[in-house]
């Protein structure tokens, strides 16, 4: 049974709950002294903001809001949306999830949407192959992981002995206990990944694969299922993450995330270190390990409860 929580609706994301979800709990981590309100003491019925406080900060009537945060985003116009956003002090990733979630694009067939494979142009692959000191690969929608180089699999573990379906990182990170010990920061880790899936659900609220990986992982995985109630949101982009590989210890790894330009679903990912630094040396390693390197990381599915 999946938890009320996660706001299904026949195998989809609800995108009425996940609306009013979002700006609930956006709405709640505000303190009215955060927006320069009086907080008239400590007795507060309700967490954060009133509902009455927000609608006066965005300019909108407090019937108005009352219906945009029931999950009723109809006609809602994009100045409106601006307002509210300014006024919940929301990041760029946050008010671009806020949009997607009260004014969905028009989606593309479901056949397309939930298709079994995001197809990785034949070029890409050979980019991929000729790197041969960076790991790098390229991640597509709900963090599925669709080609990868020899040096990701000599750092991630050896990808090509998973089912197709098992090479995601949500599951392998949430899953997979030889992750957990593989990212020194595994909370951050775990965190990150939510928040991408969350940015990708606002996006495609009607793809059931993304809702079935949702369901499965918040039955599987108590962490998991305590970050996607939080509604956070991020886009992946750059970033240090410090590492423990089994064969070369620790490493500290910078990773760039690039966009293709013609499927921004898609993202080229790489981790490269500081030149002359122990974590270079740590790469040069397991370079010159190549598949030996992958075996000493299993990448083999964890036992299903």
């Amino acid at each position: 049974m999946r938890p009320a929580i996660l706001g299904h609706m026949d195998g989809q994301l609800d995108r009425r709950a996940e609306l009013s979800e979002f700006l609930r709990t956006r709405r709640a981590r505000l303190k009215p002294e955060d927006v320069g309100l009086p907080s008239f003491g400590r007795h507060r019925r309700v967490p954060g903001l009133r509902r009455e406080e927000l609608a006066q900060l965005a300019g909108v009537s407090v019937a108005y809001y009352t219906r945009l945060e029931q999950g009723n985003g109809r006609n809602v116009s994009a100045e409106v949306l601006d307002a509210i956003a300014r006024a919940l002090r929301l990041s760029d990733a946050e008010q671009a999830h806020l949009t997607h979630l009260a004014k969905p694009k028009q989606q593309r067939r479901r056949a397309t949407g939930s298709r079994a494979q995001q197809p990785v142009r034949v070029a890409l692959h050979q980019l991929l192959e000729s790197i041969d000191t960076v790991p790098a690969y390229v991640s597509g929608r709900r963090s599925e992981i669709l080609a990868w180089n020899r040096m990701a699999a000599a750092l991630f573990g050896d990808w090509g002995r998973l089912p197709a379906e098992e090479r995601n990182w949500a599951r392998l990170v949430f899953l997979n206990p030889d992750y957990r010990e593989l990212f020194v920061d595994w909370d951050q880790k775990a965190y990150d990944m939510v928040s991408f899936l969350r940015m990708d659900a606002g996006r495609h609220p009607d793809d059931p694969r993304l809702s079935a990986l949702v369901g499965e992982l918040s039955v599987k995985s108590e962490e998991f299922r305590r970050l996607w109630a939080t509604h956070d949101v991020k886009e992946k982009s750059h970033g240090v993450k410090r590492m423990r590989h089994p064969l070369v210890g620790e490493l500290t790894l910078s990773f760039e995330t690039f966009r293709l330009v013609d499927d921004d679903e898609q993202a080229f990912v790489t981790y490269h270190a500081e030149p002359g630094s122990p974590s270079a040396e740590a790469l040069r390693l397991l370079a010159s390990w190549g598949t030996d390197a992958a075996v000493a990381l299993p990448a083999s599915p964890p036992p299903q409860p």
